[in-house]
């Protein structure tokens, strides 16, 4: 393996960040420089380095940094004296949103869903989509899958695969069984043989589960993708079986697979769906939980949160929805670079063995057989001037997520530099 000039070491970063800050800080370590600003698809350092950003805040960007059509409306609604903080209160940026997102989102895919704000992160989002699956059902058990993530929370780890993530619960993490993911077997086993038989067995031990939570896309798992056939199969069974469908759409929503929804394509429709990350749009905390008017069984107050009511949030939702999705011309633009970014990273997996393009949209990767080659290409990315990180379970898959707003040159540029430092790192 051809080795990189070491990236700057993080004893190069001011003193505060090993003296103050935890052990548990990550990114500052792959990246060990100071960020300074950042516009679109860039980000410049405190010595006037730019950065390609492929990165977008593990998807909290998809319209870019310091997006103008967003920046605007924020700085003269807090110019303003508006209200910031408000709990569940009435408000006028929340009045603004939720019509904004009934009729631009909601309306024209015929989703008859409730809206709830759980609080300002996925993980908010994805305990009250279990918890309410469980008070609607009456049962505890839920189903996930192999290598999925949901967040950091217990709830959301219970669900989760990754054995590291995993561990720091400190606790037993239960009430939740994965079940193999779509061509968890290689295409050696029918997916859904294991949890039908089990379902129907007296003698499986598996109780009767109030709701199945699954990604369409796995990102942190791998950017392992469900075909739409498989995901077709699994709602039918959920709805045959009596049994809740949660998709998490934290980081394949607001348009990363090319559909607002990254479900869409397949022609399912959820029972609850799960939003966060890039649905303020401008990368301020918001997150919500969608579901079936029906299942909407809640008390007042039996599920809130201090920071559920970020109205800041709500002001560049709102105007990332007006901006992006009154017209299907931006779902487009994102297909035809999903296409162009595929393209490009085949290209690089047919030079050499042992590499694999895989993912959907404009959330795709290369996955490396040799699985610490991954890193070794984020390094070597790093060093020429793009961010990028690496995912899956041995983290073996070198992650591209662009904002949605990158321009074909930009694209041209970062796939250019990944193409550099792979052939950096192979033997």
């Amino acid at each position: 393996m051809t080795t990189l000039a070491t990236p700057l070491p993080e004893s190069q970063l001011p003193d505060v960040y090993t003296s103050v800050e935890s052990e548990v800080r990550s990114y500052c370590r792959g990246w060990p420089t100071v960020m300074a600003s950042s516009q679109g698809s860039w980000m410049t350092d405190t010595s006037g380095r730019r950065y390609l950003d492929f990165f977008a805040g593990a998807g909290a960007l998809n319209y870019g940094h310091n997006n103008p059509a967003l920046k605007k409306p924020l700085l003269d609604y807090l110019s303003s004296d508006m209200i910031v903080h408000s709990l569940d209160m009435a408000t006028e940026a929340k009045t603004n949103f939720l019509e904004t997102f009934e009729r631009l989102i909601l309306r024209p895919r015929g989703l008859d869903y409730k809206v709830q704000f759980p609080g300002p992160t996925g993980a908010n989002a994805v305990e009250a989509a279990l918890k309410l699956a469980r008070k609607v059902t009456g049962r505890e058990a839920i189903i996930n899958f192999t290598n999925a993530f949901h967040g950091m929370t217990l709830g959301a780890l219970s669900v989760t695969g990754n054995s590291m993530k995993r561990a720091g619960a400190g606790v037993p993490l239960v009430h939740a069984t994965p079940m193999p993911y779509d061509n968890y077997f290689g295409g050696a086993t029918e997916d859904f043989h294991w949890f039908e038989r089990v379902l129907d067995d007296s003698g499986g031990g598996l109780n009767h589960p109030a709701a199945v939570i699954v990604e369409t896309v796995q990102g942190e798992g791998g950017l392992n993708v469900a075909r739409f056939e498989w995901l077709k199969e699994l709602a039918e069974l959920c709805h045959r079986r009596d049994i809740l469908l949660i998709v998490d759409d934290v980081q394949m929503g607001c348009g990363r697979t090319g559909s607002f929804f990254s479900f869409e394509q397949a022609g399912i429709v959820p029972d609850i769906v799960t939003l966060s990350k890039s649905i303020s749009g401008y990368g301020l905390p918001m997150a919500l939980t969608l579901f079936r008017r029906d299942l909407d069984v809640w008390g007042p107050g039996e599920h809130n949160g201090t920071f559920r009511g970020h109205n800041p949030a709500f002001v560049t939702a709102t105007a990332a929805l007006q901006t992006y999705w009154q017209t299907a011309a931006f779902s487009d633009h994102v297909r035809e670079k999903g296409a162009m970014i595929r393209e490009r990273l085949d290209a690089i997996a047919s030079t050499y063995d042992g590499v694999e393009a895989r993912g959907r949209g404009m959330a795709q990767g290369l996955k490396f057989t040799d699985a610490p080659l991954a890193s070794v290409v984020c390094s070597g990315a790093f060093e020429r001037g793009l961010l990028m990180e690496t995912s899956g379970p041995s983290d073996e898959v070198v992650k591209l997520l662009p904002p949605l707003t990158t321009s074909e040159d930009d694209l041209d540029k970062g796939l250019s530099i990944l193409a550099e430092a792979v052939a950096a790192a192979m033997p």
